[in-house]
């Protein structure tokens, strides 16, 4: 468990991922990336965590809110590491590096399928929940956008800064299904590769 999610474990802004509670959220994570949340059954979730089926709603009320946690939590800890990644940075070609690495390192680690769960699912959740996840999203697309303006404002960026976040969010989010981390290109590696299509040439 890393700091950032350790510290938000204790504020109580995400499950203990070594609870019972975090196992059922790890365990649906899984579940809905790999075989989609409509085809997930209550039985499914219960028979890899190894409980009764009614045993599931002594954490959650049902299984939509269950996926809304797993969005929901997920999300967080992104932001959290987000913010971590510019606290030491000044300049905003700096802070966009730092944010391509930090979202890059969120895909291709512990939140990827999360985010996976993000991207593919965000249709199966009711209007409630949809609103309290695209919440906790605006914050943290809204750390890229504030990022992204002061670029702006330098005359660094190659264009607007909502339609330059749409087209690096789907080259990131497709980085998953090709990159190979045993071979030569490391994530600071790809990092670079996306600055050139984000910052002008000097």
């Amino acid at each position: 468990m890393s700091e950032i999610v350790q510290q938000l474990v204790a504020s109580g802004l995400v499950t203990d991922p070594a609870s019972p509670k975090g196992t059922l959220l790890a365990a649906a994570t899984d579940l809905f990336r790999t075989q989609g949340y409509a085809k997930t059954t209550v039985r499914d979730l219960a028979k890899v965590v190894g409980i009764q089926s009614g045993s599931l709603f002594h954490h959650f009320k049902t299984k939509e809110d269950i996926l809304a946690a797993v969005m929901a939590e997920t999300i967080i800890v992104c932001t959290e590491q987000m913010k971590a990644s510019l606290e030491n940075t000044n300049q905003p070609r700096h802070k966009i590096k730092a944010l391509v690495e930090c979202e890059i390192k969120s895909i291709l680690g512990e939140t990827g399928r999360g985010l996976g769960v993000l991207v593919f699912e965000w249709n199966s959740l009711s209007e409630n929940n949809r609103t309290r996840v695209l919440k906790l999203r605006r914050v943290y697309e809204g750390i890229w956008l504030t990022v992204f303006e002061e670029a702006k404002s330098e005359g660094i960026l190659v264009m607007e800064p909502a339609l330059l976040r749409r087209f690096l969010t789907g080259a990131l989010s497709w980085i998953v299904n090709w990159y190979n981390p045993d071979g030569d290109m490391q994530v600071p590696d790809l990092a670079e590769l996306a600055m050139r299509m984000l910052i002008k040439e000097q």
